[in-house]
Formats: structure tokens, C-alpha cells, sequence
């Protein structure tokens, strides 16, 4: 089972942020944690560990949460090649530094 000891630090801050942003969304829209469970289908107990980023709840889990708060655009676009700097100033390196024209 994954736990917060298993994963890089980054990566549990950045699971408890997100978890910490779905409990306000859920709150700024006015779902219960009873109601939201129900949503997802999941217990209370499993909303709450999904909330405080917990890493093993599952990816499922996330993906219905963000749909029921009508968030799906932005976890679409999570990994989109264009906004990923740093595949993008790679590609930058990579590019010659001049083309010349073949001899003929």
C-alpha cells in the first residue's frame, strides 16, 4: 500500500494542496462530505483521506472528485505538452544552432 513515506516530499505537499483546494471547492459549492461521498461512491472516511492527500486513495477516486466539481478541464490538461516548461526548453537545446542549405 502507498503511503506519504513512499513518495518524494514534493510530491506529499503537492498531494496535500490538492487535497486541501478539493475540500474548499467542495465547501465554496456547497456539498456536505455526506453528499460528496455518496457522488463518488466511497465512505466518508475515504472523501476525508482524499481531502488530507493521502496517496493511496485512488487515481478513480481523484478523477470523479474533480468531475463533480466540475474541474475535468484542468486535470485533462495536468501533463499538457504545452505547458510543460521544462520538455519545452529542452526542446529549445535541441534545436541546431544554424541550418544550412544542402550543396548541390
Amino acid at each position: 500500500m502507498l503511503s506519504a513515506d513512499s513518495i518524494p516530499l514534493p510530491a506529499a505537499h503537492a498531494l496535500r494542496k490538492l487535497g486541501r483546494d478539493i475540500s474548499l471547492a467542495r465547501r465554496k459549492r456547497g456539498i456536505s462530505t455526506a453528499d460528496m461521498a455518496v457522488r463518488l461512491f466511497v465512505s466518508r472516511d475515504t472523501l476525508w483521506r482524499l481531502e488530507r492527500g493521502d496517496p493511496s486513495v485512488s487515481l478513480g477516486t481523484l478523477a470523479t472528485a474533480i468531475f463533480v466539481l466540475q474541474l475535468q478541464d484542468r486535470l485533462a490538461n495536468l501533463a499538457a505538452p504545452s505547458s510543460d516548461d521544462l520538455a519545452l526548453s529542452l526542446d529549445e537545446r535541441r534545436l541546431p544552432q544554424r541550418i544550412r542549405r544542402p550543396r548541390a
